[in-house]
């Protein structure tokens, strides 16, 4: 009995450290977060905490701009990184061959360079008298007086550049799980390359498309490098301004609120994926299941 005991309570022991280490530095982080969302006052005068609900629909009505620009470039470098990165993944998942590993440790080498050191390697590729700009001036693309940086243009491609591997590896670890058997009875059943991919090949893949989406969509929305160093304050997003308000005006209360805004809003993102995808698809099990 006493033995049965022990056994039944191990599992609960194993989780302890783990538990202990979120509720530390997650859990309570959050709570404090929460507790100086809800004060009112000036960085002059200080913060003093009475229950200020209105923090969070002030910040809503004064930065509902950033908050939609950060949604509209994460979209579009979500986009972005799905039609460059579902090609790549498809390559190296069934054409790979033996350079399969090769291929993929070319996707994570970025990783090896910090992300800051990435986003300032863009800003040098897309500055006015770089290469990039010189040949799209050249082929006409570009004006005489055109340029990239510190545009809308190189925020979204920075973003994508930084976040494309988020994309690739879901897609890969999905459609590497395909099993052969299945696409073989695609050809017998439907014979064109195009139906095979389009009736087994992409429906038994969305459960990377869903994990590569959320990947690349939620830490996307809330980025600040990208904006900081290759736009301007017109393309300033929602990290930006809670970056600012934090470090540079000492507004606390405020920029815990959209914080608390903005990761409520990617939850209902990840509410909603699953809804319409389903928790299968969210967790990556569906693959495993249809085989079943």
């Amino acid at each position: 009995m006493r033995a049965g005991l022990k056994r039944a309570g191990l599992p609960y022991l194993l989780l302890l450290p783990g538990l202990g280490w979120l509720a530390l530095f997650f859990a309570l982080p959050l709570g404090y977060m929460l507790f100086e969302s809800l004060k009112s006052g000036t960085p002059d005068t200080g913060f003093l905490f009475n229950w200020e609900f209105s923090n969070y629909s002030d910040a809503i009505s004064t930065f509902d701009e950033q908050f939609l620009r950060s949604l509209e470039y994460a979209g579009l470098a979500t986009l972005l990184c799905f039609i460059i990165g579902y090609p790549l993944a498809y390559v190296i998942a069934f054409r790979g061959g033996r350079w399969r590993n090769a291929m993929l440790l070319a996707v994570i080498v970025p990783f090896f360079v910090t992300y800051l050191i990435r986003t300032l390697s863009w800003e040098t590729i897309l500055s006015d008298d770089g290469f990039v700009v010189s040949t799209l001036q050249t082929v006409g693309i570009l004006g005489d007086d055109g340029r990239l940086l510190d545009t809308t243009n190189s925020v979204v491609l920075g973003i994508t550049y930084n976040f494309l591997p988020f994309m690739i590896l879901p897609l890969y670890a999905s459609l590497e799980r395909i099993d052969p058997r299945l696409q073989e009875a695609g050809y017998d059943l439907y014979g064109r390359r195009r139906d095979v991919f389009l009736r087994v090949t992409f429906p038994l893949s969305m459960p990377g498309v869903v994990a590569g989406g959320l990947l690349t969509f939620i830490p996307a929305a809330g980025d600040f490098i990208n904006a900081e160093l290759l736009g301007t304050p017109r393309q300033s997003m929602i990290g930006n301004v809670i970056q600012s308000r934090y470090l540079e005006v000492g507004d606390y209360p405020t920029a815990a609120a959209l914080s608390f805004i903005l990761m409520g809003a990617m939850l209902l993102l990840v509410v909603i994926w699953a809804r319409v995808a389903g928790t299968e698809a969210l967790l990556g099990t569906e693959g495993e299941e249809r085989r079943a």
